[in-house]
């Protein structure tokens, strides 16, 4: 089994910024590629920004330029930077990794966090 610990998730207002950090624990070998999406009431879940092994980003066109993905291999984590922050972004922000949890097997495991609320006040 994989767990994903989201946090870094708060109260901020419009231009601030916050940190999320996605830590994955469990049986792994490898995560072939991280993401992060957000759900905002009424809203369907939309992809925020992913990365993969190697370090290529995705970024969605209402993030692009103020967020950055980035991930810390050895410590299983990957993270959000989120800057100038407007009240579009309330959601509440979930991580995803694609897990290879065998050597001698190459199929991924999808997996989910929690969620950590982000709201932005005007």
């Amino acid at each position: 089994q994989v767990q994903l610990v989201e946090s870094g998730g708060g109260l901020v207002q419009t231009g601030g910024s916050l940190r999320l950090s996605c830590a994955a624990s469990g049986s792994i070998f490898s995560i072939n590629f991280m993401a992060w999406h957000r759900q905002a009431p009424g809203k369907e879940r939309e992809l925020v920004a992913s990365i993969t092994s190697g370090g290529d980003t995705h970024y969605g066109n209402s993030v692009k330029g103020r967020f950055t993905i980035s991930r810390d291999n050895a410590k299983n984590t990957a993270y959000l930077q989120m800057n100038s922050l407007k009240p579009e972004d309330t959601a509440v922000y979930y991580c995803q990794a694609d897990v290879r949890r065998m050597q001698w097997a190459t199929s991924t495991f999808r997996y989910w966090g929690q969620g950590t609320q982000v709201t932005v006040s005007s």
